[in-house]
């Protein structure tokens, strides 16, 4: 009878670490955009495999005296919404997956979403 009951535990347990979901991506892709660097150049960043509904602040943007990124691209299955403002505040825009924008689209922080 221990052993029965032991062995329902068991498997009790097991069921329940392999219901339990991991830490997930919101998407897979990469979403790109233009920043500028300290010499004044363009560049190509990017963030890769996004966590859904985690905010990102691009770091080569986030600072009051820097200029914001632009001309976001989004290479990935979620949909991304761009903020012109660190932190995903400010006016907000949306790219569905696939999406772009010229480089009139300013932007200083991005926070995906994917439907399940």
């Amino acid at each position: 009878m221990r052993l029965r009951t032991t062995l329902a535990a068991a498997v009790g347990a097991l069921a329940l670490l392999v219901s339990v979901p991991g830490p997930a991506s919101a998407a897979d892709g990469e979403f790109t955009y233009v920043y500028t660097d300290i010499a004044g150049k363009p560049r190509v960043g990017g963030v890769v495999d996004p966590g859904n509904w985690v905010c990102v602040t691009i770091p080569e943007a986030a600072g009051e005296y820097v200029p914001p990124a632009h001309t976001p691209r989004n290479h990935t299955t979620a949909t991304a919404l761009v903020f012109t403002g660190p932190d995903c505040d400010g006016d907000e825009y949306t790219l569905r997956p696939g999406g772009s924008a010229s480089e009139r689209l300013t932007l200083r922080s991005v926070v995906f979403f994917q439907r399940s």
